[in-house]
């Protein structure tokens, strides 16, 4: 019996799963981590507190199991964040994360100077404040020391597979999202690596996700009592992990992910671009391409409201309140607590609350959350939509998926059929399986996630309230243009 190892590298945890070849789960664990918050709108980790907690779930996770048939190692990772080493690859600074948006400056600068139809020809993407090149930029700018000493750039996954390997890799579906990538052809763009101020020697060599990079390390292999011929399979980022994880790896597939962030994606045989650069035009874990939208705060907000606001940890109470009252009552939420990216490009929006009155309740502005997340992944989906695609049906991940009431919203909201799979376990699913494609076990990645990937239930839209929501939605694409360019500067 063959086994695999998906490590996912979120924002606030690892994960762990130990899997068989046919995707059954014989062992999880899970490793937090705190995030950093040196300034207003600033988010970074250390690259060490991931290392330390991947070694240490490592250990709890192969506790009592058959060490000797574990055959690969792979990986689902936070995209865009900056991990930088020096010469003898020590980290240089703390990682500058995905949702960190110090690069109001530097993004104007490439979107406006550089101009976004060169970029976009450049690497298929405009820039966003969380890519990983603005940060490059803001980095020479303002710390042109440390940005002197960089011998490697990486992201964060990609740093836990060079200390489990010693190769300096990444994929094509994480490198994506640098906006150093020409990712139309599959290549480092060397004109963006100069306008970066970098060179391709420091970048890591390009792998697709499905692809050996090396084998474990001799010492680790002793350590964890694994056999030498582990082989380490450089993964996907986050995003695409996930995709592969919920079967979303063919032309037209969808998926949705509320995690701490929010998702559209959308795989696709051809490389294509919207018309605005709205979405997000990457490589995909399994070769083709995909299209995503990405708003930065989804779960999160529930996160923020029940437990920072509320003080409460019990989602189910809140669940069974929100699906009473039935609607919100005309209250409104606009999930940008921490700027936005997809479809709006602004980090200097913030999250709101309309149509408060005397009575609204709780509940209501519970339920209302969960609409405004709803909503906003819906202007990601429109974009897709007048680009000619329009899925039937997706798929449904993430930790918001374990509520039934967001469920339904999400079917209602979108109109479409939400499929619910018989795991949610998503990047790290996703990273077994690229493992054992790795590994020889199946020939492609589409054939993987058929075998293993099973949907359990579907949720289906209820015509009266997609007429409502649609009312609804129309009003709710009126609130962002009201209050785009307002500056909150009080404390």
């Amino acid at each position: 019996m063959n086994t695999y190892i998906g490590i996912d590298l979120g924002t606030s945890s690892v994960k762990l799963l130990l899997t068989k070849a046919d995707g059954e789960i014989l062992a999880e664990v899970s490793r937090g981590y705190d995030v950093s918050y040196p300034r207003a709108g600033w988010t970074e980790q250390s690259p060490r507190l991931w290392w330390d907690a991947t070694s240490e779930a490592l250990a709890e996770l192969l506790d009592g199991q058959c060490r000797k048939s574990v055959k690969g190692i792979s990986f689902g990772g936070q995209m865009h964040g900056l991990v930088v080493l020096d010469g003898n690859d020590n980290v240089i600074r703390p990682c500058i994360l995905w949702n960190d948006g110090r690069t109001e400056k530097e993004t104007e600068y490439l979107n406006n100077v550089i101009g976004k139809e060169k970029l976009s020809s450049l690497t298929g993407n405009i820039a966003f404040a969380g890519f990983t090149a603005p940060k490059l930029l803001w980095m020479k700018e303002n710390e042109p020391e440390n940005f002197g000493r960089i011998s490697k750039i990486m992201l964060p996954k990609d740093y836990i597979a060079y200390l489990l390997s010693g190769v300096h890799a990444t994929d094509l579906s994480d490198a994506s999202g640098m906006l150093t990538l020409d990712v139309k052809n599959r290549r480092w763009s060397e004109e963006m690596c100069k306008i970066c101020g970098v060179t391709e020697k420091q970048l890591p060599r390009l792998y697709e996700s499905y692809e050996v990079i090396g084998n474990l390390k001799p010492e680790l292999c002793e350590k964890f009592g694994l056999s030498r011929d582990v082989k380490i399979i450089i993964g996907a980022g986050d995003n695409a992990a996930a995709a592969v994880g919920t079967g979303t790896v063919k032309n037209g597939d969808c998926n949705v992910s509320l995690g701490t962030s929010g998702t559209v994606f959308i795989a696709s045989d051809s490389f294509s671009v919207d018309e605005n650069n709205a979405l997000h035009s990457f490589c995909h874990a399994g070769g083709g391409w995909h299209l995503m939208g990405c708003i930065l705060s989804a779960a999160s907000c529930r996160k923020w409201w029940l437990e920072e606001i509320l003080g409460s940890s019990d989602y189910a109470a809140s669940d069974n309140a929100s699906a009473e009252c039935k609607g919100t009552g005309g209250v409104y939420f606009l999930p940008y607590l921490t700027g936005e990216r997809s479809p709006h490009n602004d980090v200097n929006i913030r999250g709101a609350f309309f149509g408060l009155s005397a009575t609204t309740t709780r509940a209501q502005m519970s339920r209302a959350i969960m609409e405004g997340v709803a909503f906003a992944i819906r202007d990601c989906l429109e974009i897709a939509r007048l680009s000619g695609v329009s899925p039937t049906s997706t798929k449904l991940c993430g930790g918001g998926a374990k509520s039934t009431v967001w469920r339904q919203i999400m079917a209602d909201v979108l109109g479409i059929p939400v499929q619910i799979l018989n795991t949610e376990q998503g990047p790290a699913l996703g990273a077994t399986i690229l493992a054992a494609v790795g590994c020889g076990e199946y020939k492609t990645v589409s054939e993987g996630a058929e075998k293993i990937v099973k949907v359990k239930e579907t949720v289906y839209p209820n015509a009266e309230s997609v007429e409502n929501y649609q009312r609804k939605y129309e009003i709710f694409k009126q609130l962002y243009p009201a209050i785009k360019g307002l500056k909150l500067n009080g404390r």
